[in-house]
């Protein structure tokens, strides 16, 4: 049972973790944007954008609609977390993962109005973005990667 427990408060901490990490790197930015600004690192370059939306800007300007969508989110992540028959360490880890960068954008949001990101590819034309996007999506991937698993052995 203990042990259980510890298992869970890690994932959490990974997610205070990954929150930390992206907080601090969107404090960088939005304090220093002139310092960083279009910084070339060969696959990306440093931007800032001012994100009032979603993902790929969906429902910009709807600030207290996404911030109550962002804390819903969290407190049922933090349930899935948490709950007793979750043990599977790729649905915890996606969970933590999904659950910081959630966490982190929603900071945002509710403290900005915006989000913001910096993150820009070189390689393809594809929306700014930052830490707690790269996070959601790595959690949704391990999420996947479960599904699809579990589908496989049956």
């Amino acid at each position: 049972m203990i042990k259980k427990i510890q298992t869970k408060l890690y994932f959490l901490f990974l997610s205070i973790f990954i929150v930390l990490i992206d907080q601090f790197t969107k404090y960088l930015m939005f304090n220093n944007n002139k310092l960083f600004i279009n910084k070339d690192f060969i696959l990306f370059k440093l931007d800032f954008v001012k994100n009032y939306g979603a993902a790929f800007n969906i429902f910009s300007g709807s600030r207290i609609f996404l911030s109550l969508i962002s804390i819903f989110f969290s407190i049922l992540l933090i349930y899935l977390i948490f709950r007793k028959n979750t043990f599977n360490t790729y649905d915890l880890l996606s969970y933590s993962f999904i659950l910081g960068g959630t966490i982190g954008n929603g900071i945002d949001r509710i403290y900005k109005g915006f989000v913001v990101d910096f993150i820009n590819l070189n390689i393809i034309n594809f929306p700014v973005f930052n830490i707690a996007d790269i996070t959601i999506n790595i959690g949704f991937i391990f999420l996947l990667y479960n599904i699809f698993k579990k589908e496989s052995i049956k």
